[in-house]
């Protein structure tokens, strides 16, 4: 029997809704997600996860807020708080603590007794060291524990590496549609609708592609360019029936056989108008997958940039983008290879962040402000991508790193750098901090007086998601994306694959392909 048959229907009472979270993006070269990296960033149960997400400035991921604000609005409904667990991006999560994260979930989903409904944030990317599709397995157990009758909804990442058995166990998936991801509450509000609309009686219908293309990281903003059309092309099947179509351009470095484009659609019982719009969209994405090719800058090219700023004051200020060290797809957000040669060039009135090293930064703290001493960057680091330099260093300001976004992707949330210092490092300013976060928000320099429109150029350790932002000192034809090495390489030739379907584009451009009949 369905677990919520016994109750009167949703759609006269409040219904209870179950509400969870797990979001990690696994980077399949980066070291191992542990327990203690998600603790300092986010993992609440139970009443503590709902005391953080009624906050006005909470650490919650931005579609659980969305959710919850939307949910409210909409008139009485009953919150069922399980779990919620997010690390960003990191590794492949522990599998113990992987199998802590799942049971933790669903016995408390199991507890609860009968609800009318489930949301789940998730990523879409996750890995765990021994089980190679977490949020499958998830969605598998809590569909499962509440039956077939119980919509289960789930928001995703864009950057979700999606299989069957997600789709399968879930009734509707919404993938964001922004990058940066600015769309995040949006999308969780989108969740609140369609679960209040199912809840009512409307039962929806999926349908799913999967495509051998990954396209490199920084192909994949939507501001303009390939994804931005196709994204728009998605939208413009929306209609009556079509509840939502999700574009997936998938976490390249996953490095797993899931990886690769998804396309989900989502229809009020439509089943075969969802697959034929799915297919369009393959195969639009398909024919014009030669648009989604990096072009970078050679670090040579960068450098001589930095300096043109110094002796031309008429140039425009730049910002440089060390895209192969981004935290936020799991790089370890320390590599020195931008930093030593500015330094060694002699660039001078330059910004860097956030540079993680959880050493360096206690150090700073000890001596104080105004010290001066030869500095080991990375000296307990053990990856070889991250390299190792010494420099004399002077500790121009400290904070304890805890500070609420300002704007783009972060804008509202509470973060924790954990101990922060702004150290002088040659004509480089440089914030150093000890949990790792990509530089995604101009906080992370105000937080020490820093003024980031007097600088004539600035380095962030991110991807994608500082242009959201930054963009009002830096637009795009001022933003110079960096060819160093690190772990979020976009030059996928570079990258020791072990696990990735092939053939895949752009690995191997002279495949041919066609989705299968739907």
């Amino acid at each position: 029997m369905n677990p919520s048959s016994a109750q009167p229907a949703a759609s006269t009472r409040s219904p209870r809704v179950a509400v969870g979270a797990f979001m990690l993006e696994s980077n399949s070269h980066a070291p191992v997600a542990t327990r203690e990296e998600f603790a300092a960033k986010y993992y609440l149960c139970d009443a503590a996860f709902e005391h953080d997400w009624r906050q006005a400035a909470p650490h919650a991921p931005a579609t659980i807020r969305g959710f919850i604000a939307s949910m409210d609005a909409a008139g009485p409904w009953q919150a069922v708080p399980l779990l919620g667990a997010d690390a960003g991006a990191s590794g492949c999560i522990d599998q113990g603590f992987f199998e802590e994260v799942l049971e933790g979930l669903c016995k408390r989903l199991a507890a609860a007794g009968p609800v009318d409904a489930v949301f789940l944030s998730l990523h879409g990317a996750a890995i765990a060291t021994t089980e190679v599709d977490p949020e499958g397995l998830l969605l598998e157990r809590v569909r499962a524990i509440v039956g077939p009758g119980v919509p289960v909804v789930g928001t995703l990442d864009l950057h979700g590496n999606i299989v069957a058995r997600m789709v399968d166990n879930a009734d509707v998936l919404i993938s964001y549609r922004t990058n940066p991801h600015v769309d995040c509450a949006a999308r969780g509000a989108d969740a609140a609708a369609v679960l209040r609309e199912m809840v009512g009686g409307m039962r929806s219908a999926a349908a799913f592609v999967k495509l051998p293309m990954t396209p490199p990281s920084v192909t994949q903003n939507t501001a303009s360019g390939p994804y931005a059309d196709l994204i728009a092309y998605g939208q413009s099947r929306i209609d009556a029936d079509v509840i939502d179509v999700s574009i997936l351009s998938g976490f390249t470095l996953g490095d797993t056989p899931r990886n690769g484009m998804s396309v989900i659609v989502s229809t009020r019982g439509q089943p075969a108008k969802g697959r034929a719009i799915a297919r369009d969209i393959a195969l639009k994405a398909w024919s014009e997958r030669t648009r989604w090719l990096p072009r970078l800058t050679s670090l040579a090219d960068a450098t001589a940039m930095a300096l043109a700023c110094n002796t031309d004051t008429a140039r425009a200020p730049l910002l440089f983008a060390d895209v192969a060290d981004n935290a936020g797809g799991g790089g370890r957000a320390n590599t020195i290879w931008i930093l030593q040669a500015f330094v060694q060039a002699g660039v001078q009135d330059a910004l860097l962040g956030l540079f993680v090293d959880p050493a360096l930064a206690a150090e700073a703290h000890q001596r104080g402000v105004g010290a001066s001493w030869s500095a080991q960057f990375n000296r307990d680091e053990t990856h070889p991508l991250s390299g190792r330099m010494e420099h004399a260093v002077k500790v121009l300001a400290l904070h304890d790193g805890n500070c609420v976004g300002r704007r783009g992707v972060a804008q509202g949330q509470s973060l924790m750098l954990g101990r922060s210092a702004l150290l002088q490092v040659g004509g480089v300013r440089v914030v150093v901090v000890t949990n790792r976060h990509q530089c995604k928000d101009p906080v992370f320099f105000e937080i020490f007086g820093v003024d980031i429109a007097q600088a004539r150029c600035v380095v962030v350790k991110s991807r994608g998601h500082f242009r959201a932002g930054f963009d009002q000192l830096f637009p795009d034809e001022h933003i110079i994306e960096v060819d160093v090495p690190g772990l979020t390489t976009p030059v996928l030739s570079q990258v020791p694959w072990r696990h990735m379907p092939r053939p895949m584009y752009p690995l191997d451009p002279e495949m041919s392909w066609a989705p299968e009949a739907l």
